[in-house]
């Protein structure tokens, strides 16, 4: 088990949902990113969802790319993201997702970015243009040093597509809530409700939604049914509306208190489902 695996069995034990922020590497700058890591970890925040930029973001809305081309002229690459994150293992357990494309891991070296992502302090990788049945080149190096690559499943996915993101998924499934890229817009709560419960059915791993999620009302109503609600353009709208201001740090620490605070314990129904014993653990 690995601190993703750990985080969930907590809140599991306390029929709670995880929040998870989403913050981007690098805007407005990178030693502004390690002060709203620890902002957001002291405001509630169960895990994070740290992204790393890229000049392509094919699957992000306006404001993560903005944020993304923001980051990358403020020095933001990989090598720097993973200093970032190795500097937050100095003061919080809370674990680490890196959120992004392919493109920088290969360049980088999928061998050695599993090497030093776990040496890090990363826990889970979510590349969001490496579909399961392509992601055995990262995998064999990902799995023995025990970081999780998240995949994701979303309206349009079918039976297959299911079966086959089961069969390499660890961490927990991450469910996208709307099609589409992300952003802030309206999420039909009562549309993704039976879709993570049929989900449910089939794995034991925990199930988080993002995508759409952008007001407390929201993320609490998400927490009823799933296990995790994950929030990214909502909080890096915030960034953007105070960058440059001496408060953006206390903004977005106050943001994530307040969806924090709108997430209720998770229902009942849903905790059976989550039983210790039927947890994974670890890498197969």
């Amino acid at each position: 088990m690995n601190r993703i695996d750990r985080t969930f069995a907590a809140l599991r034990a306390r029929h709670a949902t995880a929040l998870i922020p989403f913050l981007t590497a690098g805007d407005p700058d990178l030693e502004t990113t390690r002060e709203l890591m620890r902002v957001a970890a002291d405001n509630g925040a169960d895990l994070l969802e740290l992204g790393v930029p890229f000049s392509d973001p094919s699957a992000d809305g306006p404001t993560l790319q903005r944020s993304a081309e923001i980051a990358l002229r403020a020095g933001a690459s990989l090598p720097r993201v993973l200093e970032i994150v190795s500097d937050f293992r100095r003061v919080s357990d809370v674990p680490v997702i890196l959120y992004g494309y392919y493109n920088p891991i290969f360049h980088y070296g999928p061998e050695r970015f599993a090497a030093d992502a776990s040496r890090a302090g990363v826990d889970g990788v979510l590349v969001v243009d490496l579909p399961p049945e392509e992601a055995d080149e990262l995998l064999k190096w990902t799995r023995p040093v025990n970081v999780h690559v998240i995949f994701l499943l979303a309206p349009t996915s079918g039976p297959d597509r299911v079966r086959t993101v089961l069969k390499y998924a660890r961490g927990f499934i991450y469910y996208v809530s709307v099609t589409g890229v992300t952003g802030v817009r309206p999420m039909q709560v009562d549309a993704v409700r039976p879709a993570v419960e049929r989900l449910r059915r089939v794995t034991q791993l925990p199930i988080g939604v993002g995508f759409g999620i952008s007001t407390p009302e929201q993320a609490g109503a998400v927490g009823e049914f799933a296990d995790a609600a994950v929030v990214g353009s909502a909080i890096m709208r915030v960034v953007d509306t105070h960058r440059g201001s001496p408060g953006l740090v206390a903004e977005v620490g106050a943001f994530i208190r307040h969806l924090k605070e709108g997430m209720r314990p998770a229902g009942v129904e849903h905790a059976p489902e989550l039983a210790s014993e039927r947890m994974p653990h670890g890498d197969e």
